[in-house]
């Protein structure tokens, strides 16, 4: 099968390599990202191979399938980018990788956690500098503090177990309670009770109509003036402008954020040696409160592995007419 791999990154590509050493796909890798104007770069693929900030809207999946595209491949779990009613109804199917390293991100979150509480990345640069003063930097014990977690699947439940060896107190907020996480002694409650009870607030949610700004403006106002809020699923449930404000007013204490709603034109790029032409970004990068990286909790070599890995086996799976149903989307995910 020939694959049009978009948005393919250099470190990617030994991955995708030894995945396809014995499948024997044709992999055409591209730095472009898919959208209306590169679609014509799939001609002759049968399958098109795409990341999260990918465009996999109507107009493009329909000028993809008219190059004869069958197979969306995902390089991820989540496929809010994706029209999947365009999909069924183009006849291209869509598969991705549901699970690669829970882990992975998981352990991203929490370095969040304790960068921004301990202010490791400010003590660095002083250091460097050799000012060795402590002002600005006190943090707080992570021991019994109450830590509320949006979302306890996989990555959600990993999360807790880690949190619960710090001694944390554990909130959930989820419409269907994990028994892992219950059995952990995780306490299921309301969203919005996790919201005014907690001291760390951490968002392990898919991005659906209903998720959308999740943490909007009301949400914002119901948190402890001190709270930490921390996202590494999808930027767009955080309301931007309204964390700006909420920023502004001093009603965060801080913020960790891997992911960014608008990000699909920075992340994963090297714009260093541009004007960053996102006002709304510029603005939140601006407070000293705030800390963000450019969406790389996913990125170990585990995690690289796993996917790759999974991308050609669901390839190979589509050529044989067995793609793994949990790694099928279609429209019954948004029934």
């Amino acid at each position: 099968m020939h694959i049009a791999m978009f948005s393919t990154q250099k470190y990617e590509r030994p991955f995708f390599a030894a995945a396809n050493a014995q499948a024997g796909h044709t992999l055409t890798h591209l730095d472009a990202k898919l959208c209306t104007t590169t679609a014509a770069l799939a001609k002759g693929s049968q399958a098109v191979c795409i990341f999260v900030n990918d465009d996999a809207s109507a107009p493009v999946l329909e000028a993809v399938a008219a190059q004869g595209t069958k197979l969306l491949l995902l390089r991820s779990a989540g496929f809010n980018h994706v029209d999947v009613a365009a999909a069924d109804r183009l006849g291209i199917a869509v598969a991705r990788v549901p699970a690669y390293s829970p882990h992975a991100v998981a352990e991203h979150a929490v370095a969040l956690m304790l960068t921004l509480n301990r202010k490791t990345h400010r003590a660095f640069n002083r250091v460097r500098e050799q000012n060795f003063s402590l002002d600005g930097l006190m943090g707080f014990d992570m021991h019994g503090k109450t830590v509320g977690i949006v979302g306890t699947g996989k990555i959600g439940e990993i999360v807790c177990a880690i949190l619960r060896g710090f001694g944390c107190r554990l909130l959930a907020s989820d419409p269907i309670a994990n028994p892992a996480c219950a059995a952990m002694g995780v306490t299921y409650v309301p969203l919005a009770q996790l919201l005014k009870d907690s001291d760390i607030i951490t968002l392990h949610a898919p991005l659906t109509p209903a998720t959308k700004h999740l943490i909007n403006a009301a949400a914002l106002a119901s948190i402890k003036p001190h709270a930490m809020l921390i996202n590494t699923s999808r930027g767009a449930l955080i309301d931007t402008r309204a964390l700006i404000a909420a920023l502004k007013a001093g009603r965060v204490g801080s913020v960790g954020l891997d992911v960014y709603e608008e990000e699909g034109d920075l992340f994963f790029r090297d714009l260093s040696g541009q004007a960053l032409q996102d006002d709304v970004f510029a603005r939140l990068m601006s407070f000293p409160n705030v800390l963000v990286t450019a969406h790389q909790g996913f990125f170990t070599h585990e995690a690289c592995t796993a996917i790759a890995q999974t991308t050609i086996t669901n390839a190979t799976a589509y050529e044989r007419g067995e793609v793994p149903a949990t790694n099928r989307v279609s429209v019954k995910h948004f029934a």
